[in-house]
């Protein structure tokens, strides 16, 4: 399913990345000149784990579901890459085989840069080892504060924190009600759980509970935050 160009809600996204909009005009030049287009349905395999790395990948539209195996065979959720995130550096930098598996969670575009052209730029553009740098000091953040939220915060805190992420990435406002949002990305309850170290029926719970306060609301489609000042509350009142 590969097409040459994005499109230009796909480059916006792009564009608009945290880390990728701090870079210089030149250097965003020089990474999207060498860029390609790949594109694929929901399901579809991106990366394996085990593979080398052959490519630098951003996701451009839809959702990256980043997973593990289990030694009983079921696969485990991790994260999700959301629009605009740029990942698989980091075999890329110590030469190993990528670590997990990568699917596409709904049609989704994602922007590829050889390994070989990102070398490339590496070494025509010192700018990008300082900004690679920046990056993986984000992620490194990141994980110590996931990790200190799964040993700090109960569920129902780390549940509120995970709908207010998804609501940022993913947010949807509604025609109905300007005050809800919908969360656009489709997880199933047990997708839901996994990324928070859950089991589906705790999380179950903790929704039903947070349905009953009127903060969000379950429907077949998904969620609908209803009132994020009181999940925010909820994150408060644990820590």
């Amino acid at each position: 399913m590969d097409e040459p160009i994005l499109t230009i809600e796909e480059r916006s996204a792009i564009n608009a990345g945290r880390w990728f909009s701090s870079l210089s005009p030149s250097l965003k030049h020089d990474i999207l000149r060498c860029a390609y287009v790949k594109r694929y349905r929901d399901g579809d395999l991106i990366a394996a784990r085990g593979e080398p790395p052959e490519e630098w990948i951003a996701c451009a539209k839809g959702a990256v579901r980043v997973s593990s195996t289990s030694i009983s065979g079921k696969q485990i959720t991790l994260t999700y890459v959301e629009p605009g995130i740029w990942f698989g550096d980091v075999a890329i930098f110590d030469g190993d085989r990528r670590t997990h598996d990568a699917y596409a969670h709904g049609d989704s575009t994602v922007l590829c840069v050889a390994k070989a052209d990102f070398k490339k730029i590496l070494a025509s553009h010192v700018e990008l080892y300082e900004a690679m740098l920046r990056l993986h000091a984000r992620r490194i953040r990141q994980l110590y504060g996931l990790v200190e939220d799964l040993n700090t915060l109960p569920l129902r805190a780390r549940l509120a924190k995970q709908l207010l992420h998804l609501v940022r990435s993913y947010g949807v406002p509604s025609l109905s009600d300007g005050s809800e949002v919908r969360i656009g990305l489709q997880l199933a309850q047990e997708e839901l759980a996994q990324l928070l170290g859950a089991s589906r029926q705790r999380v179950n719970q903790e929704l039903k509970a947070m349905e009953r306060e009127e903060a969000i609301r379950i429907e077949p489609g998904g969620l609908v935050i209803r009132d994020r000042a009181a999940l925010m509350r909820i994150i408060e009142s644990d820590l």
